[in-house]
C-alpha cells in the first residue's frame, strides 16, 4: 500500500464509483503497477488501461475487489468493427471485466444508425457477461445526436453511455449527463469522462445522473478537502 495521504469524507463517499484511469501512450510498467496499488487502498471501482496493459493489471490486482477496465477502438471510434471486436475479445481473454468502447462517431454524423448501432452490438456479443461502455465523445456531437447515440446503446445491448474519451473536442458537462440519463433511462449506467478533476466535479456530475466517473485525477479528488 502507498499509504500516502488519508481520505476525506467526500473522497471516500465518491471513490466506489471512480475508473481509476491511466491511458497515457508513455506510461510505463511503473506506472500501471502504481495505479493498481493506488485503486486497491482507495477502493476505486476500475482500473482503466490500454489492452496491452491488461494482463499486468490483472496480475496486480488478483484476490483485490477492483476490476480492469480497457478500451476499444480508443480513441476515435474509427476502426473497423472487426477491429473492434478482437481488440474486447483479446482483452477480456487476459482478464478485462469491463470495455469502453468508442462509438463509431462517423456513423451517427452521416446519419447511419444501422451501422453504429451494429458496431456497438457486436462488441456486446463478443464480450458478452462483461460490462461495455460507449464512448459517445459528446463535443463531437449536436444534442439530436446525443440523444441518437444513447438510444443506439442501450438497444445494442450496451451497459454504461459514457461522454468522451478525454482525448476529444470538450469533456464531461452535467447538461450532458443529464441528457444522457433522461434518455436511457434508470437501466443503464450514465459515466462521467473528460475533464473531472474535483471532488466538486464528481458531486455535480452525480447529482445530474451519473454512476461511474473516469479520471486520471482520483488519488488527488479523494484526498483533497
Amino acid at each position: 500500500m502507498t499509504g500516502h495521504r488519508p481520505m476525506t469524507a467526500g473522497g471516500a463517499a465518491v471513490a466506489p464509483l471512480i475508473d481509476h484511469t491511466l491511458l497515457r501512450p508513455d506510461a510505463t510498467r511503473t506506472d500501471v503497477a502504481k495505479l493498481c496499488e493506488e485503486a486497491v487502498e482507495y477502493g476505486f471501482a476500475t482500473v482503466c488501461v490500454y489492452p496491452a496493459r491488461v494482463p499486468l493489471a490483472v496480475e496486480a490486482l488478483r484476490n483485490t475487489r477492483v476490476r480492469v477496465c480497457t478500451v476499444a477502438g480508443f480513441p476515435h471510434g474509427a476502426s473497423t468493427t472487426d477491429a473492434k471486436v478482437r481488440e474486447a475479445a483479446l482483452a477480456c481473454q487476459a482478464g478485462a471485466t469491463e470495455v469502453d468502447m468508442v462509438l463509431a462517431v462517423f456513423a451517427v454524423k452521416d446519419g447511419d444508425a444501422t451501422y453504429a448501432e451494429r458496431d456497438i452490438r457486436a462488441v456486446v456479443e463478443a464480450v458478452s457477461g462483461r460490462t461495455v461502455k460507449v464512448i459517445l465523445e459528446t463535443g463531437l456531437l449536436s444534442g439530436a445526436e446525443k440523444v441518437l447515440a444513447c438510444r443506439l446503446a442501450v438497444a445494442a445491448g450496451a451497459h454504461f453511455v459514457k461522454t468522451s474519451t478525454g482525448m476529444g473536442a470538450g469533456g464531461a458537462t452535467v447538461e450532458d449527463i443529464r441528457l444522457m440519463r433522461q434518455t436511457v433511462g434508470t437501466g443503464v449506467g450514465v459515466k462521467a469522462s473528460g475533464g473531472i478533476r474535483t471532488l466538486a466535479d464528481i458531486q455535480a456530475m452525480i447529482t445530474a445522473g451519473a454512476s461511474r466517473i473516469g479520471t486520471s485525477s482520483g488519488v488527488a479528488i479523494v484526498t483533497s478537502a
